[in-house]
């Protein structure tokens, strides 16, 4: 129930204000997830749309969505079918669905892990943008999870899929890498 109510405070729109009033916590944010995000993340660099569209176009980087899956809803009947509902990505990421919460039990931390090194192919200097949706701090707590596991070339995507959807960029269906 609580990855349900998490996932739903993440949808929830947050209010508008300006990055720069926001100070970066200590450690990783473990609550409100959907709220305004800071303008820096120490260690990476941070890119707005017109400089993560050059990096894609320019293909040299790995884009890396941490977005939750939606959880499946808890009073289905038993014989329901679930299907989640697409994820509209950026071309060519890697969805690493639930690896930006701000604790992450043993198999997620290592399921984010493999994929950094899939995304990376085992290079800790590799570009990395990391995102999520616009002031969505899964994608800052990422982000600052792959500093602290050695990447040394992190750039953050704060305004995420929202913006680069709204700047009438395309968007592709993804599936998430299998954790397996």
């Amino acid at each position: 129930m609580r990855l349900a109510f998490a996932f739903a405070l993440l949808l929830a729109a947050p209010p508008v204000e300006a990055r720069a009033q926001v100070a970066e916590p200590e450690g990783y944010r473990t609550e409100n997830y959907r709220a305004p995000v800071p303008a820096t993340l120490a260690g990476a660099r941070v890119a707005d749309t017109a400089g993560v569209e050059r990096l894609w176009k320019d293909n040299g980087a790995a884009f890396i969505d941490v977005l939750p899956r939606p959880p499946k809803p808890a009073n289905l009947p038993a014989d329901t079918v679930w299907r989640d509902k697409p994820r509209r990505d950026i071309p060519g990421s890697l969805w690493l669905p639930d690896t930006g919460y701000g604790r992450l039990p043993e198999a997620v931390s290592a399921y984010l892990s493999r994929g950094l090194g899939k995304a990376s192919n085992g290079d800790k200097s590799r570009l990395l943008v990391f995102y999520c949706l616009r002031d969505c701090w899964m994608s800052w707590n990422a982000a600052k999870r792959a500093i602290s596991l050695g990447y040394r070339n992190v750039i953050w995507y704060p305004d995420g899929t929202d913006g680069w959807a709204a700047a009438g960029l395309r968007l592709e269906d993804r599936t998430p890498e299998p954790r397996g």
